[in-house]
């Protein structure tokens, strides 16, 4: 079953982005380095409850 997860951005903490992922395969938390409106620039952004 795929679970919907909210990015932060690590800089500003402002949640950005929406995605969804599959708890069974990958546990962890994901990363991903994408564009973050505020900051005006790419920054890694960390899966938030």
């Amino acid at each position: 079953m795929r679970d919907i997860i909210t990015l932060a951005c690590t800089e500003c903490k402002q949640r950005n982005y929406t995605s969804t992922k599959n708890k069974k395969s990958t546990p962890d938390r994901l990363e991903f380095k994408k564009y973050c409106r505020f900051c005006k620039t790419h920054t890694p952004h960390k899966e938030t409850k």
